[in-house]
């Protein structure tokens, strides 16, 4: 269930280039440059749906990747597949956010296969102890989800929080429980 597909391409100046896959957590796209991932999106039941969500505009659907975004995407399909990956040396673009936002995230890429943390954890591994609701404002806004898992970052009640990829915390349980961490 891993074909790859070509999508309408758009204006040829674009910066960012696309490229949409099917996996076994439905369909993905990555959009990305020459250096860095700039955005993951998942869990969209057909190529349709994917691309009228907005995610990826004014960009350049493609074909031929990279090296580095062929392996990413082949790293992506074997998650889905339930199959343990890691992501730590996935480069980012974090232009985007604070400084404090990009620590959060950098401290969120390094959590490995079933690991699980709170807020209020990765708060303190970002610098920020006592940042907990700052960190859940940087995990809703996470343009990297599963490279970045933010679906491993938990409350310190138990509960598992908030999870704004399709599905919502239906995917975040889902790929907790895939993990073992359920």
């Amino acid at each position: 269930m891993s074909s790859t597909i070509a999508l309408p391409q758009t204006d040829a100046a674009a910066c960012h280039h696309c490229v949409a896959f099917e996996t076994d957590l439905n369909w993905m796209a990555l959009k990305f440059d020459t250096d860095a991932l700039h955005q993951v999106a998942f869990g969209y039941p057909n190529r349709e749906r994917l691309l009228r969500s907005n995610r990826f505009v004014e960009t350049d659907w493609i074909d031929e990747v990279p090296d580095w975004v062929a392996d990413l995407r082949d790293r992506l399909i074997n998650f889905a597949a339930g199959e343990p990956q890691e992501f730590g040396d996935i480069r980012l673009a974090t232009d985007h956010l604070t400084p404090f936002g990009a620590r959060v995230i950098k401290q969120c890429q390094k959590l490995g296969w079933g690991q699980v943390r709170t807020y209020a954890q990765l708060a303190k591994l970002a610098g920020r102890p006592g940042a907990a609701r700052a960190v859940g404002n940087v995990m809703a806004n996470n343009r990297f989800p599963i490279v970045v898992p933010c679906h491993r970052v938990v409350g310190s009640g138990g509960g598992l929080g908030g999870y704004s990829a399709p599905g919502g915390l239906t995917t975040k349980q889902r790929l907790l429980h895939a993990e073992g961490s359920l």
